[in-house]
């Protein structure tokens, strides 16, 4: 009988043991975090990313009690601060904001990474491509737009950004949609959407895809029109402007969009944590507030929602890139 007390015994041990190391376990992501987060920008100081990304930075401490703590990681086209995030510890203590980048970069050759190397947080903000000509222009419609362009192709220029760049791709997603050809838009690359709409004022372009803010001051000042935004539903600064599905019957949609993820296999724990956190952010009247003044599209979307808007982003933007040759 002393053996089976001493059996009973050791299984009693183990049991606690076993007990006291889950309780450890649960307590030590109950508390997450324990310790400042990083949040890491792939992109400079001074523009809309870094902008959002450090107001949601700000605000994250309120609701997770730890500093959080911006770093811009630049270079490569975006490749070097996307690669950063997908490559640190999956712990939870490192957490960036991707971009519809990391749908373009692999295409384009520059990494392997796709949105399947991370851990989607929270989509917070889309901004969708506009169709705008100036003010006096005979075009009156997108479906205008699509008709002349078809009728001839090579005629008509359009601008916005680089070459390759999300609003080049924007038209000529459209283009293709449209089953014209998706370079029968002659681009003209800018180094943004203010210049380019300088030169459509200026009459050296016929279109500009940019999002309808790029474009307000210019709207505002009677010199250019914005025709439709490629996007689910129409903008609530710019109620006036339909969806292009209303306006030419098109299902291509197209955005500029930032989110927050961290590494692939982050802590659930940690995850759900940051995810609540984030809506609260998301939500306040301090964030709300901030966007709106800026003009940024507030789109939310959790984690698998966001997951799934990156797999059909990734999808329409190779789609495209094939098509003007710009997929390697």
């Amino acid at each position: 009988m002393p053996f089976l007390k001493t059996l009973k015994t050791l299984a009693l041990s183990a049991t606690v043991v076993g007990a006291a190391t889950f309780v450890t376990t649960m307590q030590a992501y109950a508390e997450y975090p324990e310790r400042p987060i990083t949040l890491i920008v792939p992109w400079g100081a001074g523009g809309g990313t870094d902008a959002t990304g450090r107001m949601i930075a700000g605000l994250l401490k309120n609701e997770l009690g730890q500093p959080v703590n911006v770093v811009n990681r630049t270079g490569g086209s975006g490749v070097v601060g996307h690669s950063a995030i997908a490559t640190a510890p999956a712990d939870g203590y490192t957490i960036g904001v991707v971009t519809v980048e990391i749908g373009m970069m692999h295409w384009a050759g520059l990494t392997e990474l796709t949105g399947k190397d991370y851990t989607p947080i929270a989509l917070y903000n889309a901004d969708s491509a506009g169709i705008q000509v100036r003010a006096d222009s005979e075009w009156k419609s997108a479906k205008d737009v699509l008709a002349a362009i078809k009728a001839n192709p090579g005629k008509h220029k359009g601008s916005g950004t680089g070459q390759g760049g999300i609003w080049h791709l924007a038209l000529a997603g459209m283009l293709q949609d449209a089953g014209a050809a998706a370079d029968a838009a002659p681009w003209v690359p800018s180094k943004g959407a203010a210049p380019a709409l300088q030169e459509l004022v200026a009459g050296g372009v016929d279109v500009v895809t940019s999002s309808v803010v790029e474009s307000s001051a210019l709207i505002k000042a009677g010199k250019v029109r914005s025709l439709a935004v490629m996007g689910e539903a129409r903008l609530g600064a710019f109620p006036d402007v339909p969806t292009l599905k209303e306006a030419a019957g098109s299902d291509w949609k197209m955005a500029a969009w930032r989110g927050i993820a961290g590494p692939k296999g982050m802590p659930d724990e940690a995850t759900k944590k940051l995810s609540v956190a984030l809506e609260k952010v998301y939500k306040s009247s301090e964030f709300q507030e901030f966007m709106n003044g800026r003009g940024f599209g507030l789109v939310w979307k959790p984690g698998a929602e966001f997951a799934t808007w990156m797999e059909e982003s990734d999808a329409a933007l190779g789609g495209v890139m094939k098509a003007v040759g710009l997929a390697k």
